[in-house]
């Protein structure tokens, strides 16, 4: 059967939050971080901090939305058929109030010029080595449980 996406359904919080779901997943995969990766690093160079915005970045930003999106779109689509990116982007529109999260930052990131800047920016702040990279080297350990014979008191 085949998966629909329809926001203007009774089940649209179910609906947007299943799609929201899915795109977790496909952020942690791997070529996903590696396409991200790759337009972060060879741009991250050409933006500063400064109030003024410079052509480039308009482009940059254009080449980033579309890679991106396409990237999402094209994944999403493959387990929801009938899967829009402008529902997507209006229904974030409608509820970015309520909205918070990193899912939630790279999907503005699309659709946001200011948000894909400060990106970027955080990016480079890492590269540069003003702020400490904490994605890295970050291990789970399970907590070791006491044995049944020291549960008995």
């Amino acid at each position: 059967m085949e998966q629909e996406y329809n926001f203007d359904s009774n089940d649209c919080n179910s609906s947007f939050n299943e799609v929201i779901g899915h795109i977790e997943d496909i952020l942690i995969e791997t070529d996903f971080q590696k396409t991200q990766q790759h337009i972060l690093e060879k741009y991250w160079r050409e933006f500063d901090s400064g109030e003024e915005n410079k052509l480039i970045y308009m482009i940059i930003f254009e080449e980033y939305h579309k890679t991106i999106e396409n990237y999402i779109e094209t994944n999403l689509k493959k387990i929801i058929p009938k899967f829009s990116m402008e529902m997507l982007f209006k229904q974030l529109s409608d509820n970015s109030s309520k909205l918070e999260g990193e899912v939630f930052d790279i999907l503005y990131a699309l659709t946001d010029f200011l948000a894909f800047k400060e990106m970027i920016l955080d990016y480079k702040a890492v590269k540069e080595g003003k702020v400490q990279d904490l994605s890295t080297g970050i291990t789970i350990t399970p907590l070791k449980l006491k044995s049944s014979s020291n549960l008995k008191s």
